[in-house]
């Protein structure tokens, strides 16, 4: 499931695609989700606000990010609480958002596909 994720595939028929564009993962300026799936006609967005779930997703994915920043930042600082690690997490977190958007988008489609 994890490999259909990442290939933006459709959870019912794992053919259709999530988004218009290909490369979801270095397109940071279109966000074009398609309206269902052109394979077999699986409707993404079900109701209106059906996304907002997908903030929990995408924060969720945030602080497992920063939590790894801090970790790989104790083993390059001689301080626990350096604050230089602060902007090493903002930095990460700044430069991932567009991608924790989409992902996590995918991921609460998945999450939601039984209901």
């Amino acid at each position: 499931m994890i490999h259909k994720i990442l290939n933006h595939k459709c959870p019912k028929c794992n053919e259709g695609h999530f988004y218009s564009k290909r490369n979801i993962y270095f397109n940071f300026f279109s966000n074009k989700m398609n309206k269902e799936c052109k394979k077999c006609g699986y409707k993404f967005e079900r109701e209106p606000g059906f996304f907002f779930g997908a903030m929990y997703v995408s924060y969720a994915l945030g602080i497992a990010e920063a939590v790894g920043v801090f970790i790989l930042g104790r083993l390059f600082f001689e301080s626990v609480y350096d604050m230089r690690i602060i902007f090493w997490i903002g930095l990460t977190l700044l430069l991932l958002s567009a991608f924790n958007i989409r992902i996590s988008r995918i991921i609460w489609i998945y999450l939601m596909r039984k209901i």
